[in-house]
């Protein structure tokens, strides 16, 4: 039943929160499906499982927002959060090769700068908030890929390189923290179970997985954006 939840509420609610043009309501309404499911799961000691159904509405947000972006670009402007300021700085870095995406002096800061806030949400707010923040995060990222599909002359490339490892990366590294975050808070004002020795390889888990993100991020941005510029040209004038 969660599976379907997720597979159908997701996408229904985030076409919904695309078309309304309120900015802050887009991620609250992403978010209506996945915390009680996190919860329930928590609830049953269920911590992989529910790691496992926040990549899966991690990926459905992706995959309906790219769709969206693709065939209606002026509502995803209007309604995804730093979306059109995202899409138009990335695709600047895939026309030049030059821009904070592949100079790590620039990204490495920015990403820890999330991730402070991320962590911080997640304790504060059993998980909610750090949700929240996700839905942003996955939205003006696949706002992006799907801009960048529509303006493509081989879309089918972007589909392959426009998530790059390194982001994949950094949305498993952020499901996993978030999930395993949100128990201090839980326990607190839910009386879940929940302890810090139990939750050490997660912990490592997701701290590996945004090592690795900026790892590969440092030694293969600067190649990516050349892959991404074959498929895009010619670009379309508003760019």
């Amino acid at each position: 039943m969660a599976w379907l939840v997720l597979l159908a509420a997701t996408p229904a609610l985030t076409f919904a929160g695309y078309h309304l043009r309120l900015p802050w309501l887009l991620p609250l309404l992403q978010v209506a499906p996945a915390f009680p499911i996190m919860v329930q799961d928590l609830r049953a000691r269920r911590r992989l499982l529910a790691i496992l159904h926040m990549l899966t509405w991690a990926l459905a947000i992706a995959v309906t927002m790219e769709a969206l972006a693709l065939h209606s670009p002026e509502s995803g402007a209007a309604s995804v959060l730093h979306g059109a300021a995202y899409r138009d700085e990335m695709v600047r870095w895939v026309r030049t090769g030059i821009g904070r995406e592949s100079t790590p002096s620039q990204f490495i800061p920015e990403h820890l700068v999330h991730l402070t806030a991320f962590v911080a949400l997640a304790i504060l707010s059993g998980g909610l908030l750090g949700l929240v923040m996700g839905a942003v995060m996955m939205n003006y990222m696949s706002f992006y890929v799907g801009s960048l599909m529509a303006l493509a002359e081989q879309p089918g490339t972007v589909l392959l390189y426009g998530w790059p490892p390194w982001a994949i990366l950094r949305v498993a590294g952020f499901v996993i923290l978030g999930v395993v975050l949100s128990g201090p808070a839980l326990r607190r004002f839910a009386g879940m179970p929940f302890r810090w020795g139990d939750q050490r390889s997660l912990l490592l888990a997701g701290a590996g997985a945004l090592l690795l993100d900026l790892l590969l991020k440092t030694l293969l941005a600067p190649h990516w954006s050349a892959t991404l510029r074959a498929a895009l040209f010619p670009l379309s004038p508003g760019f």
